[in-house]
């Protein structure tokens, strides 16, 4: 590879820290700019410690005037104002590629925003977990500029990029819908699976899903969603409320994806628990944590 390009992560979460180990960095330049790392001890701060790879920006807008390829990897909230940060001194014809799992009237916004700065904003959806597959994850891109930016994707190390729709909006609302099962059916595991262990049925319940769904090992599926919930409950809520503004769009009441913010935003106050090293331990856990979460609803009622 002869040519040298300059890479800028926003957002050096769970997705940018393994960018930042798997992009091409021996030949390119590699910044990261977190809001955490204001914090030293949070896990984007440890991380890009352990990685010589990737230096730190303390400046998104170093971003714009020095980068060839912007990526966005932040919270679904966080994705407009993401790229407002970096417009100011846009480096003309950068790229700009939105990962982040919003709307498609968010991922507009956010194209028009990079557009008129004068970069080429690609709208991203990704399409599986990003662990285990990392760089190999399927990732749908969409807007008049996504054609062109497939040879220089792959040049940096993206293993399977797809071209889905020359129009903005169509990757984001195959994304969205998408996640109306998959945070959904995390959302449904945990409320189904807790209630059955505090009943003592929860065997029975697992039973009858391998009979009536075989396929995946659904103790196993189970305890890696609930997992999930608990480490990613946060950010899943907002990506959830970009789903129901999705789904509200068309006309629909957005039902479902209103519950399952509600109880991703549950899980996230009990990040802890997902070291829990087996499932039923897991459960007998949040049991617990509802329980508790009843009583101290019902002390607070009788003291009003």
């Amino acid at each position: 590879m002869t040519r040298s390009l300059r890479i800028g992560l926003l957002g050096y979460g769970e997705v940018g820290q393994i960018l930042g180990e798997d992009l091409r960095g021996e030949h390119h330049p590699i910044l990261a700019y977190d809001l955490k790392f204001s914090e030293h001890d949070s896990a984007p701060s440890s991380a890009l410690a352990e990685n010589q790879n990737v230096s730190r920006c303390s400046d998104p807008n170093e971003f714009g005037e020095t980068c060839d390829l912007i990526i966005s990897a932040v919270t679904a909230a966080n994705t407009e104002s993401a790229a407002r940060s970096v417009v100011t001194n846009l480096n003309p014809d950068s790229w700009f590629l939105d990962l982040n799992s919003a709307s498609p009237q968010t991922k507009e916004l956010t194209a028009d925003l990079i557009n008129t700065a004068g970069g080429r904003y690609i709208e991203a959806s990704v399409m599986s977990p990003v662990p285990p597959k990392r760089l190999a994850t399927p990732i749908l891109i969409g807007g008049p500029h996504a054609s062109a930016f497939l040879e220089f994707g792959a040049e940096v190390g993206f293993e399977d990029l797809t071209v889905f729709s020359d129009a903005y909006g169509k990757a984001a609302a195959a994304k969205m819908c998408r996640s109306v099962m998959i945070k959904g059916i995390e959302a449904l595991l945990s409320e189904s699976l807790i209630a059955a262990r505090a009943y003592g049925v929860e065997d029975t319940v697992l039973r009858s899903l391998d009979d009536l769904l075989p396929g995946p090992d659904w103790s196993d599926l189970a305890k890696y969603m609930i997992e999930r919930t608990l480490l990613h409950g946060g950010r899943r809520a907002e990506e959830m409320r970009e789903v129901a503004d999705t789904v509200a769009a068309t006309g629909l009441e957005a039902a479902m994806s209103l519950a399952t913010v509600a109880r991703q935003d549950w899980a996230k106050a009990y990040p802890e628990l997902q070291s829990v090293p087996t499932l039923d331990a897991l459960l007998d856990a949040l049991v617990g944590v509802a329980a508790g979460e009843k009583k101290g609803s019902a002390t607070r009622a009788t003291t009003v």
